[in-house]
């Protein structure tokens, strides 16, 4: 990339949700103020439930197909740490402008018969608190059908504030403390798209890509760096401190 000059950039679609969106400038207006934590959840019934398209198929079918597809093969990067947990914590850094976790605990399960993960939960410890991202292979339902429970999505908190959106919704929940300690008041906020002609995810890319300041400012490689640390966590069965 240096010898062209290009930018290489990667583009997940989930970070031009409305919802997500809506959270971040939540945050950046101070109405989420002094974020201290994100929690995130995500997951799907199961990677072999829905193939090419989201054509589904049946229990027995997926029972069969375990042992020959790569999904759960760990050489190969299969689990559902590795399939879901890098949407969290880059998100996650997007959120907290950028801010890295001093250390990262992560715990799997172990399914009889696997070489990988259906379930991980991720804990990053910050300057300003813990934060905690949780990946699920078997959820009762698929998030882009009907969101499962608990919901696929995030949870910020601040002290005084918390917002809370699912991936696949249109309006973000925000809750401030009101009156007494013990009190607070909820309202739906409705979800505000990229801008004009963000019509498919490829748009505000193309827009951004055109302000190389502003295209900078959407880089964090820290995500992968806690991605390694929660790898590296899981395997030793204990808390370490983020890889460089």
């Amino acid at each position: 990339m240096a010898k062209t000059g290009k930018q290489l950039i990667i583009n997940w679609p989930l970070r031009w949700y409305p919802s997500h969106i809506t959270a971040k400038r939540l945050v950046d207006e101070g109405k989420i103020h002094k974020l201290l934590q994100v929690h995130y959840y995500d997951g799907n019934r199961g990677p072999l439930y829905h193939l090419a398209d989201k054509v589904e198929v049946s229990d027995e079918e997926v029972r069969k197909g375990k042992p020959d597809s790569w999904f759960y093969r760990r050489e190969a990067g299969g689990g559902s740490l590795l399939d879901y947990v890098g949407y969290g914590v880059t998100l996650g850094s997007w959120f907290m402008n950028g801010e890295k976790p001093i250390e990262v605990t992560c715990i799997m399960d172990e399914p009889e018969g696997l070489e990988v993960d259906e379930h991980s939960v991720t804990v990053c410890r910050y300057k300003r608190g813990l934060s905690k991202f949780e990946t699920r292979w078997g959820t009762l339902t698929d998030p882009w059908t009907q969101q499962p429970q608990p919901k696929c999505g995030f949870l910020l908190l601040s002290a005084e504030t918390a917002a809370s959106q699912a991936t696949t919704t249109t309006t973000t929940s925000r809750c401030r403390r009101v009156g007494t300690p013990s009190m607070c008041r909820c309202r739906s906020i409705n979800c505000r798209p990229a801008g004009a002609g963000s019509s498919n995810t490829c748009s505000p890319v193309s827009r951004t890509t055109n302000r190389s300041a502003a295209a900078r400012s959407h880089a964090l490689p820290d995500g992968q760096r806690m991605i390694d640390s929660a790898v590296l966590s899981a395997a030793e069965k204990r808390t370490v401190a983020l890889v460089p």
